[in-house]
């Protein structure tokens, strides 16, 4: 069983864009997915096998106020509106660019989407068939960012990014089974989170969430630890990490679309380091 985990990154998601992409052309199957935040969108397009679908996303429909703005913040309490993007604005069957759900259920993958339980600060994984048709809450709740977006109710909990409490969730797919497994990274394989950013976000929801905010602070500790892993794991050729060489300065929310065309590039172009992997 061959697994991919997409750990997604906002808009430097378009680079896990263009692996998934270059995946769908050349034929290459994943049994096992896992999908973090922005990756678990990226992932929703392979597995129903939409290709350019996620590319739109990053390219275009990313650059609408609708999509995220000051306007939505002050109308919404959330920059970020998860219910245009994943709801009847683009995603649902109503929508603009609708995914194909019931292709994504005949698949016969299995897809495990990562988010955090906002009270608890929990790692909770979803399962693709967790959703239904027009209900993409999994996927909503694992790429709720704090303070870009309010927490995400959904199936009883609030939900918050799913790369807060686990990051880089390769181990999942060792345990479920998987032989191999790729790792999609949106920042440079040498790169190492700081702590210091992290800390000064959780003051501002420590109030609100606290168990959140602890996990916040520590998330530096939690990616770094499991990036050491995965390169070691690579080593002995369990493991795949593909990463952009740079990501010119993007940050989680950056839109520049020469940026992020780039990025997708630079995706199409690593995929290519899977065929002898795989």
């Amino acid at each position: 069983m061959i697994g991919v985990v997409d750990v997604g990154g906002g808009m430097r998601g378009a680079y896990g864009a263009g692996i998934f992409d270059y995946c769908l052309d050349k034929g290459i199957e994943f049994d096992y997915l896992i999908g973090v935040s922005a990756g678990a969108a990226n992932c929703c397009s392979y597995i129903s096998r939409q290709r350019g679908r996620n590319l739109r996303s990053y390219s275009e429909y990313s650059f609408r106020k609708e999509y995220m703005s000051k306007r939505n913040l002050l109308r919404t309490g959330s920059y970020l509106d998860l219910e245009y993007i994943y709801g009847d604005g683009l995603t649902n069957s109503c929508g603009e660019d609708p995914l194909d759900f019931q292709t994504m259920l005949r698949s016969g993958k299995t897809f495990k989407i990562v988010a955090t339980d906002a009270d608890t600060g929990e790692a909770v994984y979803y399962d693709m068939h967790d959703m239904a048709q027009d209900d993409y809450g999994a996927v909503k709740g694992s790429s709720c960012v704090p303070l870009a977006s309010k927490a995400y109710k959904w199936k009883g909990r609030r939900l918050y990014d799913g790369g807060l409490s686990d990051p880089i969730p390769f181990q999942y797919a060792l345990d479920a089974g998987c032989e191999k497994v790729v790792i999609i990274l949106t920042r440079p394989k040498d790169y190492r989170r700081s702590a210091l950013k992290d800390e000064k976000l959780a003051k501002l929801i420590r109030r609100q969430f606290p168990a959140t905010a602890q996990v916040m602070a520590g998330r530096a500790y939690i990616y770094n630890h499991q990036l050491d892993q995965a390169i070691r794991l690579e080593k002995e050729g369990k493991v795949r990490i593909l990463a952009p060489y740079s990501i010119d300065g993007m940050d989680t929310l950056t839109r520049d679309r020469g940026k992020i065309l780039h990025m997708y590039d630079l995706g199409m172009e690593d995929a290519q380091k899977l065929l002898d992997f795989l």
